[in-house]
């Protein structure tokens, strides 16, 4: 009897299986290249130690991994993990009289973190020592590379000293407070360098930021002594403890009781920001990598004030500074005769300063249309 042929179903599904053999061996063939070209050759041997794990403890590990996976810790104990730091000396060998940065009466923690120049000694050794005095953390950062010249001043070793040459504060702060490192603090003042303080008490300036539940803040600015007064809300009301609003009737400004937002209300000026733990720890996102300068930041503060910006941000009048208005990154005062070299490099400052606000407005505009899911709380 003749041999009769497969079927032509049969003989199309032989070829498709031969087919899919053949394509799975070179799957698994890259699939172990890969796994050589991206270094997991760990992989197969920590695959065996699991595998070598009761079921029961390997459940166990699988489930520690993924709580602790978001830290960076999942190789670790989870009793050994320190998730936050401070700027808190520690001696080489023991030393009760060591500085813990706590308030004497055990009320708040604080740091003043100030970017200085040697010019300034006088005026920061005044500032640092009303800070000091309250056992309140100071934090220097020189942008001119001098920091021996500090060394003399009595309290200078309790400070904490960083350098780079050229930096603003807000380059400083975004790298060095973060807030993972300044949790251990509930307040940060993040000051210039050019303020007077005859004035200012900074224990009973937190008292009343606790008391009034302000998280943003700066103290007024006396208007008698202060030359550089950029925004009437900043000025002192001799009359008030706090003020949160202004009332400007002028059309540039318009400010009164309808106002929602800066500069008339919700609203305080970069030269000396005060800022609640919780408040940095928004603020330090909102500090851009690159665009040092800080313009076009102060508008933004209110929406990291936990709260309506109207009622948590506000300036204090009972504790009050002078605002000397001295340059820094660029020169002297300009009250005083002044080389062409510094007057040059303000010019150059100033323009890199205008430029970094378009680009600050441009990346929040961009950043509010591409995320959808985000609504303005202030948006009426």
């Amino acid at each position: 009897m003749k041999h009769q042929p497969p079927p032509p179903t049969r003989r199309w599904g032989v070829v498709a299986a031969v087919v899919a053999l053949v394509l799975l061996a070179c799957l698994q063939i890259q699939y172990q290249h890969l796994k050589v070209d991206l270094g997991k050759a760990g992989f197969a041997s920590a695959t065996q130690e699991n595998n070598a794990i009761p079921s029961r403890n390997r459940i166990r590990w699988g489930t520690a991994r993924i709580r602790k996976a978001a830290t960076g810790a999942d190789s670790l104990p989870r009793g050994i993990v320190q998730r936050h730091s401070d700027m808190s000396l520690r001696p080489l060998w023991k030393d009760d009289a060591a500085s813990t940065h706590k308030n004497k009466n055990g009320d708040h923690s604080a740091l003043l973190a100030m970017a200085v120049g040697i010019s300034q000694i006088k005026n920061v050794d005044t500032m640092a020592r009303k800070f000091l005095k309250d056992n309140y953390a100071v934090m220097l950062f020189h942008y001119d590379g001098n920091v021996d010249g500090w060394r003399h001043l009595e309290w200078s070793d309790k400070a904490i000293h960083i350098l780079a040459h050229n930096q603003t504060k807000w380059w400083f702060a975004k790298r060095f407070l973060h807030p993972d490192v300044m949790a251990i603090y509930d307040f940060i003042f993040l000051w210039d360098e050019d303020l007077g303080v005859e004035n200012f008490n900074p224990r009973r300036y937190l008292d009343i930021m606790v008391s009034e539940g302000l998280e943003i803040t700066q103290p007024a600015l006396d208007p008698d002594l202060s030359t550089d007064i950029h925004h009437r809300i900043t000025i002192r009301n001799k009359m008030t403890k706090v003020h949160r609003r202004i009332y400007d009737n002028r059309p540039s400004m318009n400010c009164s009781d309808e106002s929602k937002g800066p500069p008339c209300t919700g609203w305080v000026e970069g030269m000396a920001p005060v800022f609640s733990h919780a408040a940095w720890k928004c603020v330090w996102h909102l500090i851009q990598n690159d665009l040092i300068h800080g313009w076009g930041l102060d508008m933004k503060l209110g929406y990291c004030a936990q709260g309506d910006r109207t009622e948590k941000v506000g300036v204090i009048d009972s504790e009050y500074v002078v605002h000397q208005g001295i340059p820094s990154l660029g020169g002297p005062s300009l009250s005083s005769k002044t080389p062409r070299r510094s007057l040059d490099l303000r010019t150059h400052i100033r323009r890199q300063s205008s430029a970094e606000l378009e680009k600050f407005k441009e990346r929040w505009n961009r950043a509010v249309r591409e995320d959808e899911g985000w609504r303005d709380p202030f948006d009426s």
